[in-house]
């Protein structure tokens, strides 16, 4: 069978589902927002409604298990809230993994924390509790655990580890709303979590974020540093402490609440769809999948993570892989680069202590150099023959390397 990138017919030529999903209940949630005239959601109601933002965050904590959130402008800033409102400060060095998105490392060095890496696990792509607790020095002031996907990381050792060394433990959960290790939502495990609503995500506004705590004196300084250092009931020009304003929008928490609405139907679809792959893909000769936990009781299938087979890895080029299947029309994407090796880290990380850091992640490197790839977030809200053609496109440019 010949292949689309040579001439060939692709295996789909329909496109996936569209993102993100609406219809007139956010109509009606921003065109309420509009007419309150208070946009900033800062007091008062309007009608006899409370403003949207406090219902969000009440609404948002309690699907996560939390007690308090605090909104703001995107999941970077959240997490770096997170840190400043834990008592992080510069210098003062924080646990993260080389595999995450690099606002999970750019959070700590945009005030002067500084990021140390701790590789990752082979089979799940989550940070490895081993290699935490080695990378642990007494400048080490918190741990990042991301759960990475939606697959929430290992976090029953993590919070021994985080008690053993009395270390803050954070959760960077922006890929991982509703998701659940043990039971309980993750964002409310750790001593505080943070999550992002960036279009990509699978509860989007476009852009915003929330920190969450189940600590009301660490929910007062979150919401303080996120008010410019007011306090909450305080005065208006009452400023306890440094702050800035990080707050989003009433119009953001509008599409948030509405956007809410469809998620517990989103979440079954992608359930279904990551099941329905997991098997297709597992009869494939070359393609690897993921370990699942049996302590994570719901995985939030933020986007599909599978690896080529060792053996193929080193067979096939990665890149010319993911040309070859995007000509059978399946989005498949490089995934991410090692924080540990990008400059924009590296050199910041040196700016801050004068001197180069190097952190050796051989596993992570390895896994995204050549063997990791990601299906597209929308992929999986797809109708389910999609999920039969990226399995037929796999098993075709699989096929076309030779045994």
């Amino acid at each position: 069978m010949s292949l689309a990138i040579n001439g060939g017919t692709p295996v789909r030529t329909k496109g996936f589902a569209k993102w993100p999903v609406f219809d007139e209940l956010e109509q009606d949630f921003l065109l309420r927002a509009l007419k309150s005239g208070k946009w900033g959601g800062v007091g008062g109601t309007w009608n006899g409604e409370e403003p949207f933002i406090p219902r969000f965050e009440r609404e948002f904590a309690a699907l996560q298990d939390s007690q308090y959130g605090v909104s703001c402008v995107n999941g970077t800033v959240a997490i770096t809230v997170a840190l400043q409102a834990l008592g992080i400060k510069p210098g003062d060095e924080v646990i993260v993994p080389p595999f995450t998105f690099i606002a999970t490392a750019t959070a700590a060095l945009a005030f002067g924390a500084i990021p140390v890496f701790a590789d990752i696990e082979e089979d799940t792509l989550l940070i490895d509790p081993v290699e935490v607790e080695a990378a642990i020095t007494p400048k080490t002031k918190a741990i990042i655990a991301v759960h990475v996907a939606g697959a929430p990381a290992n976090m029953t050792r993590l919070l021994e580890i985080a008690r053993k060394h009395n270390l803050a433990l954070i959760e960077d959960a922006a890929q991982a709303v509703g998701a659940r290790w043990e039971g309980k939502g993750v964002g409310a495990i750790g001593d505080m979590g943070t999550f992002s609503f960036q279009s990509s995500k699978n509860l989007n506004a476009g852009e915003g974020g929330i920190v969450l705590t189940n600590s009301e004196t660490l929910w007062t300084t979150a919401w303080s540093i996120c008010n410019v250092g007011r306090i909450p009931n305080g005065g208006w020009y009452q400023h306890e402490m440094l702050g800035q304003n990080y707050r989003i929008t009433d119009i953001q928490a509008a599409l948030l609440l509405a956007q809410m609405t469809r998620l517990e139907a989103q979440m079954k679809q992608r359930e279904a769809n990551v099941a329905l792959l997991n098997r297709l893909l597992s009869g494939i000769n070359g393609i690897s999948l993921l370990k699942l936990d049996p302590r994570i009781t719901r995985h939030a299938n933020h986007v599909y993570v599978f690896k080529l087979a060792p053996d193929l890895a080193q067979r096939v080029n990665k890149e010319e892989f993911i040309r070859r299947v995007a000509a059978e029309g399946i989005p498949v994407f490089y995934g991410y680069v090692p924080l540990n090796r990008t400059n924009a880290v590296l050199n910041a990380t040196k700016d801050w202590l004068g001197e180069e850091r190097v952190y050796e992640c051989p596993v992570c490197e390895r896994l995204c150099n050549s063997e990791v790839l990601m299906l597209s977030q929308s992929v999986l809200l797809s109708e389910e023959q999609a999920m039969y053609d990226i399995a037929e496109a796999l098993d075709k440019v699989i096929r076309s390397y030779g045994s």
